[in-house]
């Protein structure tokens, strides 16, 4: 879940902060089977995080110009989003996210998410955990039924995959100077904190100072969870740890952790087929 990254879950993060249109149209997902297929969810990704986040991005020595790429791109699987018009059939992408498997990591070297946090203490889960990236949706298709497409068939690949464990960042941008995010992370510590054994510690920590600390005493009301991030916590995600800062993206990265045998009851069957 960079669970890496849009703030536009941005994971990193795919956000969805337009409105859709009147009448949503039938959408089409599926597995990049192809290099152009992973250079198209490279030049998305490129629009959302550089062109519209204003993102700093540092892609390997030889990467075309036009694109978002980074050395986990070859290691993960991706996914994309195509809206179907009736006659013409899949247009352009509009969305995607990349995954990263157990497997997969060993070969990377390590998840995407390790470059933020110390991940030691997931060790235990590693072996049957997936992680969640990179992800976006065009500015013009920014709806629930899009995430819902996505989500739907990352959860029906975790059960293909035999894996029960998700993990990566959800994003929150830092236009306030990161007072929002840090507000955030001590509203949702107290209720949606993962246990002790399974906490991480960010590589490079977000400032959290005083004046983020003060929503009992302050006039201001408690800031708002992005869309994302509320939906992730709703289906059962939990924190792992306080907010890394993410220099590139110019965002604070919150740390998740989505537990197959956490998912709330109604989305276990929708999501991944699982009675409640």
């Amino acid at each position: 879940m960079d669970i890496s990254s849009s703030q536009a879950l941005t994971d990193h993060s795919l956000a969805a902060r337009g409105g859709p249109s009147a009448a949503m149209p039938a959408l089409e997902t599926r597995w990049a089977d192809c290099e152009e297929d992973v250079r198209d969810a490279q030049r998305l990704r490129f629009r959302v995080f550089a062109l519209e986040m204003g993102a700093h991005l540092a892609p390997p020595a030889g990467t075309s110009p036009g694109l978002d790429a980074d050395r986990f791109d070859d290691y993960c699987d991706h996914l994309l989003v195509h809206a179907v018009d009736p006659v013409n059939g899949p247009g352009p992408l509009i969305g995607t996210y990349r995954v990263l498997t157990p497997d997969a990591a060993r070969r990377a070297g390590g998840y995407y998410t390790d470059t933020e946090f110390d991940l030691s203490p997931l060790a235990p889960l590693r072996a049957n955990a997936l992680e969640l990236g990179r992800s976006c949706v065009d500015a013009e298709w920014r709806s629930g039924s899009v995430i819902m497409a996505l989500w739907t068939a990352l959860g029906q690949y975790m059960v293909d995959h035999a894996l029960d464990t998700m993990i990566g960042c959800a994003s929150i941008g830092l236009d306030d100077h990161g007072l929002t995010a840090a507000r955030l992370w001590q509203r949702l510590c107290r209720t949606h904190l993962v246990e002790e054994r399974w906490r991480v510690e960010p590589r490079i920590a977000l400032p959290l100072d005083a004046e983020a600390d003060g929503d009992a005493d302050s006039d201001t009301p408690p800031p708002a969870a992005p869309p994302l991030i509320k939906g992730y916590l709703r289906c059962g995600a939990r924190l792992l740890g306080p907010p890394a800062l993410d220099v590139a993206f110019n965002t604070a990265d919150l740390p998740l952790m989505l537990r197959l045998d956490d998912v709330a009851p109604r989305y276990r069957q929708h999501f991944f087929g699982v009675a409640g």
